[in-house]
């Protein structure tokens, strides 16, 4: 959860920026073969990729115009590596596809802080940004099979390694200040005092709805998902198995223009209106009450959290095994609270490095928040920075002289596909 995010610009979808019209938005910039590059699809991975470049393209016009050519080459070869893909019959197993989209999603929540700022800034709920995330991830993990098939049969002499360390060292990276960390991690968790003033909300708000005051104001005045409450709360179309089952039962079970019972879900108190139903899919209305912690729930968390510390000061105890039993990250709680090795500058929570400094290889730290809750760190080991050296470092030199070698004979294998592949550029 703290690994520096990196996202690729085939796993972006449209931030909220109007910047351009919408006109023409449907015209065709590229053909590959069978398939097409619409100009709202260039328009849409170029803006997020200059969003995370920090590129305006109000001010900055000669630099967002050299960045579209450069998506819309990459868009390029990936439909050209895509359809090797399927003429290869590559599969992807939909598990893996579940794993990927829940990992991509994991790391924007992380980058942005919370699902609720996540689904602001997509301008949808969290259900919807993984419908539009699936196909790409799908195609993606195609892709990353063809390649893998591709540059296993590469393979490297000594004689190559050492010509490119001889080549290269000068522009070689130090090793920096790393660690490897483990963690346990417990989120602040709503009482039944906060569950109660949630669900008397919600009873207000149905008791206006039941008098006749219109779904979509109330929405957009009480709603607290900010993904759907400026559009009065309206969700879109979607499938059986998109939402939680809770809300899904309720709102399948929904006639055109009526209104459900309160319903409650991980997210808080839901009152659900039918809009239409086209088939299997449903477009409902939602307005969102959510459960949050009161100050008597954050004491209750900081006693829990400094009882779970103790128990890591007991005798024969063992951090990985309390971390499985008690924290509340899912991604690592499973494999003892192991986070992994780290450059220190790069961790993303200040908190994290100010504990790292204070405590020793084999050290575990008192308790300490972060905007992710309440965690205790563990210090499994530290290297200091140095010089990089063959001989210390033989192993990851030799990694990069591989990957150079194999980027380079994919990029030639890109060209040849390129001439037996139909591509036509608009201007």
């Amino acid at each position: 959860m703290l690994k520096k995010v990196v996202l690729s610009i085939f796993l972006l979808i449209l931030s909220p920026i109007p910047i351009f019209s919408q006109q023409n938005v449907e015209k065709i910039v590229a053909i590959v073969d069978d398939d097409i590059i619409l100009q709202s699809e260039l328009l849409q991975y170029s803006l997020n990729l200059a969003f995370q470049m920090k590129i305006d393209p109000r001010v900055d016009q000669e630099k967002f115009s050299q960045l579209q050519s450069d998506v819309l080459n990459n868009m390029i070869n990936q439909k050209i590596f895509l359809t090797k893909a399927e003429e290869d019959t590559i599969e992807v197993n939909e598990r893996e596809v579940d794993n990927v989209l829940e990992s991509q999603i994991d790391r924007m929540v992380n980058q942005l802080g919370s699902i609720d700022k996540l689904e602001e800034y997509m301008g949808a709920p969290i259900n919807k940004v993984k419908r539009d995330f699936r196909d790409d991830v799908r195609n993606n993990l195609k892709v990353e099979s063809l390649k893998a098939q591709f540059m296993r049969g590469i393979q490297i002499s000594r004689r190559e390694v050492n010509e490119f360390y001889d080549s290269m060292k000068d522009s070689l990276p130090d090793f920096k200040e790393t660690v490897d960390i483990s963690h346990i991690l417990i989120t602040e968790k709503p009482g039944s005092e906060a569950e109660q003033k949630a669900l008397q909300k919600a009873r207000e708000i149905k008791t206006k709805l039941v008098a006749g005051d219109d779904f979509e104001k109330l929405a957009g005045e009480f709603s607290e998902d900010p993904g759907s409450k400026d559009r009065g709360g309206e969700l879109g179309f979607f499938n059986r198995g998109e939402f939680i089952k809770e809300f899904e039962e309720a709102a399948f079970n929904l006639e055109p223009g009526e209104i459900s019972d309160i319903v409650k879900t991980e997210h808080g108190f839901h009152i659900i209106q039918l809009i239409e139903r086209q088939g299997e899919k449903i477009n409902v209305r939602h307005i969102l009450i959510r459960i949050n912690a009161t100050e008597e729930d954050t004491e209750d968390i900081i006693n829990y959290v400094n009882e779970i510390r103790q128990k890591l000061d007991e005798p024969e105890s063992d951090f990985g095994e309390i971390a499985k039993q008690y924290s509340d990250d899912a991604t690592t709680k499973e494999e003892g609270g192991h986070l992994g090795l780290f450059a220190v500058d790069e961790l993303q929570e200040k908190e994290f490095i100010k504990v790292i400094k204070q405590i020793d290889i084999g050290e575990i730290s008192e308790p300490f928040k972060t905007r992710f809750g309440w965690h205790i760190l563990k210090l499994n080991n530290r290297e200091e920075a140095r010089k990089i050296s063959i001989n210390k470092d033989w192993e990851q030199i030799e990694k990069w002289a591989l990957n150079m070698k194999q980027q380079k004979e994919l990029d030639q294998w890109l060209e040849k596909l390129k001439t037996q592949t139909f591509i036509d550029i608009k201007d």
